[in-house]
């Protein structure tokens, strides 16, 4: 139901002579509740505006303003109090936007994942071996992969350097690198 324009006047005016005659009252009382509470003095404040205001319209200011600013502001602070205890904090080591779990890293990092495999398997010689047994999930030592392959374990390090620049100039030709400011070759 909505007031019609001079009704709906009059009541924002008393709303706003409400706000003016509380204000003062509203200030202090949170200012006073706040730090037991471990919330912002104008937070608890602004909670009680809002409190006041979410008032039915027709109900009008209250009756004992004194009475209702304390209650109110006491009954917020109660409030915060109590999110508080159920709120905790993140750990300072951890970070806040964790993203590794969202669907789209897991579709880009599977994506690259794939094309990764791909460019190892067009490698010439016995670059694919290698890298495929040292990609293995497994995550072997030197000394197993030189088992598997039947070589020794001192040509893998010259090899697999071999290997990997062949691998970073495929791809270096398949995706244009940007150039530091931003600007493609």
């Amino acid at each position: 139901m909505t007031l019609p324009d001079p009704a709906r006047r009059a009541s924002d005016a008393a709303r706003r002579a409400t706000v003016r005659a509380l204000g003062p009252l509203v200030r202090a009382e949170a200012t006073a509740e706040a730090p037991a509470a471990g919330i912002d003095a104008a937070d608890l404040e602004q909670g009680v505006w809002l409190r006041l205001l979410e008032r039915p319209a027709g109900q009008g200011p209250p009756a004992d303003p004194a009475r209702w600013v304390r209650t109110a502001v006491r009954a917020e602070a109660r409030h915060a109090r109590r999110r508080a205890r159920r709120e905790y904090a993140y750990a300072a080591d951890g970070p806040v936007d964790d993203v590794t779990g969202c669907p789209e890293r897991i579709a880009v990092g599977a994506d690259e994942r794939r094309a990764l495999r791909a460019a190892v398997g067009r490698l010439p010689g016995r670059c694919p071996r290698l890298l495929a047994a040292m990609l293995a999930p497994h995550d072997p030592t030197y000394r197993e992969i030189a088992g598997e392959l039947g070589m020794s374990q001192g040509s893998l390090g010259p090899m697999r350097s071999r290997c990997l620049g062949c691998l970073r100039r495929m791809l270096a030709a398949e995706v244009v690198a940007p150039e530091p400011r931003g600007k493609e070759r």
